[in-house]
């Protein structure tokens, strides 16, 4: 080999070493001597110096990130395990390297803290009925905390609460004692309307005797067409009341 075949092939080398191709999401953070540059590379083929310079990608896509259960004590005392999922991107690829030095590993565990410290200040009744509000109120302290390091948290949402089975006895005993709550106060609804309408009919009836005699010959017929066999049935004594009229 030749010293112009090896120089060349010295120079292909430093030009392949030069080359880097960003996709559409990614953001080349570029060091030149140590020194970062103010401006990240965008996508396509970009050129740095060997040697001189060190490229970072840094992805924009959307991350998804779980957050492992956690061990949390509420505010009335009851323990309970939860996790929850974190959704947030990078908008400034410089902070994001500059300022923390893992901006995955430092969201996930700021997350985990967050979330014990939040729902320790809640009740089991509160993070069970008002699941949205709970998330709006992670997400906004971790975008808050974030921010400086150029991430931006999107939503956060509490996936799983995990109660003990003592507790999960007693809420089946309160929900069943509810049901039947609500089950005795429907039927004394009942029975009041009922009531309010028994009184209403006697009522028209008092107002209107002949309604009386006009439902005892309903029911008569009724009685007459279900059954066959024989009936003894009270006659009002006012049914005849116009015949000893006339008598006299």
């Amino acid at each position: 080999m030749t010293t112009f075949t090896f120089v060349i092939i010295i120079i292909v080398a430093i030009l392949f070493s030069a080359i880097r191709i960003l996709n559409e999401y990614e953001r080349g953070v570029i060091f030149r001597l140590g020194r970062l540059l103010p401006t990240p590379k965008g996508p396509g083929l970009r050129l740095i110096i060997p040697g001189v310079d060190r490229l970072l990608r840094v992805s924009l896509r959307l991350v998804t990130m779980d957050v492992p259960p956690q061990d949390v004590i509420t505010r009335d005392n009851v323990s309970v395990k939860v996790n929850a999922v974190i959704y947030f991107r990078v908008i400034d690829p410089n902070r994001a390297i500059v300022e923390v030095e893992n901006y995955l590993y430092a969201t996930s565990q700021l997350a985990q803290t967050t979330l014990r410290s939040v729902l320790g200040e809640t009740e089991l009744d509160e993070l069970l009925a008002d699941r949205d509000k709970i998330n709006h109120k992670l997400q906004q302290i971790l975008d808050l905390h974030t921010d400086p390091w150029g991430i931006k948290v999107t939503a956060v949402e509490v996936k799983h609460v995990d109660l003990p089975q003592e507790m999960q006895r007693a809420m089946a005993k309160q929900a069943e004692a509810e049901r039947e709550r609500r089950a005795k106060v429907i039927a004394a609804e009942g029975e009041f309307q009922a009531a309010h309408k028994l009184a209403d009919a006697a009522q028209i009836i008092e107002a209107h005797p002949m309604a009386l005699q006009m439902r005892f010959l309903q029911t008569l017929t009724e009685v007459a067409s279900e059954n066959n066999s024989t009936t003894i049935f009270p006659i009002p004594i006012d049914l005849f009341k116009p015949f000893f009229e006339n008598r006299k």
